[in-house]
């Protein structure tokens, strides 16, 4: 092997950690050709898990390597919300079990390759500028490896209602929404894709969210009808943070939303609910 294939290896052992992946684009920007990408994938220095996507073999593939890839090396500004985000944070035995969907939040959808890779799980995309705006675009989403002395351009992911979770033997950054964030995705997924059961459910073990951080997602959210189902869940389950919130600050907006045909009207929040939610209590 020439010295300058030898350096471009080298380059790309220490570019490329194993067992993350990158597509084509993100190595021909970097200088490996095509062919150069089929000598390595044919002497396996280089998988290939699906069509113009590449990784340096380690183990199975999971889907949180491949969302860490998308976060942290190909620069997505997608994070893991909603349901699953509840799930990794530990409130899983509030929601049904078996979900193989990933839901990932962001102002633009992720590259189509992902619903080719060879996973048990499907990822889910959900736009996240109906509900926050273009925020996560301002977001300075976590390296693989932290630069302590860098400087932090942007808005945290702690301003942003997300949080790092630590994952794998080397401790990289997977970025999740907070619980206080995932319980607002969750509400825009009534009535078509949750069950108002399910989140009731889940809303009554929601004991410990941050009434500081609930403040300014709420007076974030451009959604009425999230805005509306939070206070109606948060109503009925009485929890302490309830009244550190200060709803003066938050637009409700005007005029009824019916949620579900044939349900029952809410006269505090003026929305249609499912009958059922009162002979659960």
């Amino acid at each position: 092997m020439s010295e300058q294939k030898a350096g471009k290896l080298k380059q790309l052992e220490r570019l490329l950690p194993e067992g993350l992946l990158v597509d084509s684009a993100w190595l021909s920007a970097r200088g490996y050709s095509t062919s150069l990408r089929t000598k390595y994938v044919s002497s396996g220095w280089l998988e290939q898990p699906a069509r113009r996507v590449y990784r340096r073999p380690r183990g199975q593939l999971s889907w949180q390597q491949v969302v860490i890839s998308l976060q942290t090396l190909l620069g997505h500004r997608l994070a893991v919300g909603g349901r699953t985000a509840l799930e990794l944070l530990g409130y899983a035995h509030y929601l049904s079990q078996g979900s193989s969907e990933i839901h990932l939040h962001g102002p633009t959808k992720p590259p189509n390759w992902l619903a080719t890779l060879p996973l048990g799980e499907r990822f889910v995309y959900r736009n996240s500028v109906p509900l926050f705006g273009s925020d996560l675009e301002e977001v300075t989403f976590p390296l693989l490896v932290p630069d302590h002395a860098g400087k932090q351009d942007g808005r945290s992911v702690q301003d942003a209602g997300l949080r790092s979770l630590a994952w794998g033997q080397w401790d990289w950054p997977l970025t999740v929404s907070a619980p206080e964030r995932a319980i607002l995705e969750l509400l825009d997924e009534l009535p078509d894709h949750e069950s108002f059961h399910q989140v009731d459910v889940l809303m009554e073990g929601l004991s410990d969210l941050a009434p500081r951080r609930l403040q300014k997602l709420l007076v974030r959210c451009r959604s009425v009808k999230v805005k509306r189902l939070f206070f109606f869940f948060a109503d009925r389950h009485r929890h302490a943070w309830l009244k550190h919130v200060e709803r003066a600050a938050i637009d409700l907006g005007s005029g009824k939303r019916m949620l579900v045909k044939e349900g029952k009207f809410d006269p505090a929040y003026q929305i249609t609910v499912p009958k059922e939610l009162d002979e659960a209590r």
